[in-house]
């Protein structure tokens, strides 16, 4: 039986199998048991109710092309009309494609181990028993999340990428902090805003329906997370005074530009022997990186705003990064359009299923009739 080792496309820079964040901050236990906010008992009730199993909702008996899982157009890859480009055979450009993925899909991998962490953390540090409640049905989310990630890198691409320095940084970032609202901060608003732009923008284009599957029924999760992380850091920074508000906007602009300037892929371009400094230039011009940057703060910004941070250093930043407009979106939404894809997908599996036992029991009829 191969192993991850034998399936990552690089070695991660530590060296090391595992990565250990020291962690900070109390665990609180609160001793009132009978009152809740009335909305978050009800996100918690939605979450117990929603709860699906990975290996029985998705069809994994779909196939998947390890060299083209995602149906991209050559068009997205940075080296397209670049001098390399002219270079590639089709194989090369085959074996760009499954590497594109495996990075892209590595990422959503670690990502989803870290926000299993962080919402383990929320369960510890969280001073109220119903975000206690909550955030252990995020656990539970994250960790499916994280299991069927993994089982479509393995069985389905073959191939792995280590954690991207800056998403590595970012999650070290929010682990390491003693307070404890900024494993919300840090994961429920920045990381799954990131994570839902990127899972949102492949789920909306791919034609390969085992990673839409994938994607639509992870986001469906997504969007009670973040809902948690809203209410949760509303109610919290109404509290808060001017300092202690500044300084989780600085922890914010910070975060948000490094995810701008830093998640491009370059790791990809470098295994295929282009200088890592022309392959930052070639991923900074591509269209897809543009677009997708766009997606990313539509889920960040009006969230942000959401929950009380809109300082005038906060809203320079994001007027430098040409996104502060972004802040009057409508989280809630995307959020409904998040179900309602998943919704549709499962009605669309059970009618086509219902078909083919119809189908069965016609043949079956036909077959006891004939003499």
């Amino acid at each position: 039986m191969s192993s991850t080792h034998d399936r990552t496309a690089q070695a991660p820079q530590s060296g090391e199998p595992a990565w250990q964040v020291p962690a900070s901050g109390a665990a609180r236990f609160t001793w009132t048991y009978d009152e809740g906010r009335d909305r978050l008992l009800a996100l918690y009730q939605k979450g117990k109710d929603k709860q699906w199993d990975g290996a029985r909702r998705i069809d994994w008996d779909l196939e998947v092309d390890p060299y083209d899982p995602l149906g991209s157009p050559d068009e997205v890859n940075p080296l397209h009309g670049s001098r390399h480009w002219a270079k590639l055979t089709e194989k090369d450009k085959a074996d760009m494609r499954r590497h594109y993925a495996s990075w892209q899909f590595s990422q959503f991998l670690h990502g989803e181990q870290g926000a299993m962490i962080c919402a383990a953390r929320i369960v510890e540090s969280a001073p109220d028993l119903d975000a206690k409640f909550y955030s252990a049905t995020q656990t539970m989310d994250e960790a499916r999340h994280a299991e069927i990630y993994a089982r479509f890198l393995h069985e389905k691409v073959g191939m792995l990428y280590p954690i991207n320095d800056s998403l590595q940084g970012l999650l070290g970032d929010t682990l390491r902090d003693s307070r404890w609202d900024m494993p919300y901060l840090g994961m429920q608003v920045l990381i799954e805003g990131l994570a839902l732009a990127a899972f949102g923008m492949i789920r909306d284009t791919t034609d390969k329906p085992l990673p839409k599957q994938i994607l639509a029924y992870v986001m469906q999760d997504e969007a009670r997370h973040v809902a948690f992380g809203r209410m949760a850091l509303r109610d919290y920074y109404r509290q808060l005074g001017e300092a202690e508000l500044r300084e989780r906007e600085e922890f914010v602009i910070e975060g948000c530009y490094l995810m701008r300037d830093r998640l491009r892929g370059v790791e990809v371009l470098e295994n295929f022997g282009v200088p890592k400094r022309e392959a930052a230039e070639l991923s900074e011009q591509s269209d897809f990186l543009h677009l997708f940057r766009k997606l990313l703060f539509s889920r960040i910004v009006p969230c942000v705003k959401d929950i009380g941070l809109w300082g005038e250093r906060l809203q320079k930043a994001y007027l430098d990064m040409g996104v502060f407009d972004l802040g009057d979106s409508s989280l809630d939404l995307l959020m409904t359009q998040d179900e309602e894809i998943a919704d549709a997908l499962d009605r669309e599996r059970f009618a086509r299923e219902e078909r083919e036992r119809v189908a069965e029991v016609h043949e079956a009829v036909a077959q006891g009739e004939a003499p």
